[in-house]
């Protein structure tokens, strides 16, 4: 098919690299499906999300309904021959899937059969892993589980954060839609099923795995906990019952006897803290009710009545 018509289905910052490919490659994107606009800050203002106002930027209708089940027949109405999408946050019903006469795709960010769900970048710095990448994949009504048609692999470096990572990946998409979806639409690509056996979820970041437990965690889970929730949702840990969000670390290899969580002292515009076969490197901070700041700022105030003390 030359020229197919195209719905595309996706909400945040990374699926507007998907849609803006789209778009600068003169498909022929005829809707773009968002999840709802919900309100944004303390002010609760009403804001659209990223891909809602970049649809609108180029005169794109956009479509939002609150449960996609129930309004299928509006999507229909556009008459797809191409449905893709990327980071919806939906489920897509069989009604929609089975329409296209091109199918339904999904571009996401990690190899698959590792890492299905809604945070697989954070998920793959979380975990130290030294390779990610980005899937063009079939949709199917079960989470990322259907075929997959081509891979672009990259290397993750060991003290890349989540943010970085991101940067990247957004890079690969691009290449994705740019080399891999014209042989798609060619029907070049043979789909090729997921093993079961491998697969690695990736559920969505909770508020209950933002925190850094220094009493449980040795020095690499710690500084892969730290890294992976930069620059969203921020780790932070918990001493004397008081929060204390981590913007930015650095990690060191090191045989000692301190307690883990223990604040050790501010050296070269760090705040040190032990950890398990180590020490954690706080470069910039923020104390619960204040603004982020940088290490030797914290410790010209109040930071260093904590040297001694010890995060949970």
């Amino acid at each position: 098919m030359k020229d197919p018509r195209i719905v595309f289905f996706g909400t945040p910052d990374f699926a507007c690299t998907v849609l803006q490919a789209l778009i600068d490659g003169n498909y022929q994107v005829v809707a773009a499906v968002s999840q709802p606009d919900r309100p944004v800050g303390r002010k609760h203002v009403i804001m659209p999300t990223p891909v809602h106002a970049l649809a609108e930027e180029n005169s794109i209708p956009v479509l939002q309904p609150e449960k996609l089940r129930q309004e299928t027949d509006e999507i229909l109405a556009y008459q797809p021959d191409l449905i893709v999408t990327c980071a919806y946050g939906q489920i897509v019903p069989d009604t929609i899937l089975q329409y296209p006469q091109l199918g339904c795709v999904n571009i996401h960010p990690s190899l698959l059969p590792k890492y299905r769900g809604g945070a697989p970048i954070h998920h793959a710095i979380l975990n130290g892993d030294d390779r990610t990448g980005v899937c063009l994949m079939e949709m199917v009504r079960k989470m990322d589980a259907g075929r997959v048609f081509a891979c672009h692999e990259v290397a993750i470096s060991e003290d890349m954060t989540t943010a970085e990572l991101e940067v990247i990946l957004k890079e690969e998409s691009i290449r994705i839609i740019n080399e891999e979806l014209p042989r798609y639409i060619a029907g070049e690509l043979e789909g090729i099923e997921q093993d079961e056996e491998h697969v690695v979820l990736a559920p969505n970041i909770s508020r209950e795995m933002e925190q850094v437990r220094f009493a449980k965690e040795d020095v690499n889970t710690a500084y892969n906990h730290i890294r992976g929730l930069i620059d969203w949702p921020v780790s932070y840990g918990v001493l004397e019952g008081r929060r204390y969000r981590f913007y930015k670390a650095a990690k060191q290899i090191k045989a000692h006897d301190h307690t883990p969580g223990e604040v050790l002292g501010y050296e070269n515009g760090a705040m040190n803290i032990a950890a398990k076969g180590g020490i954690i490197k706080i470069y910039e901070l923020q104390p619960e009710g204040k603004k982020p700041m940088g290490a030797d700022q914290f410790a010209n105030g109040a930071g260093r009545s904590l040297v001694g003390k010890v995060f949970e």
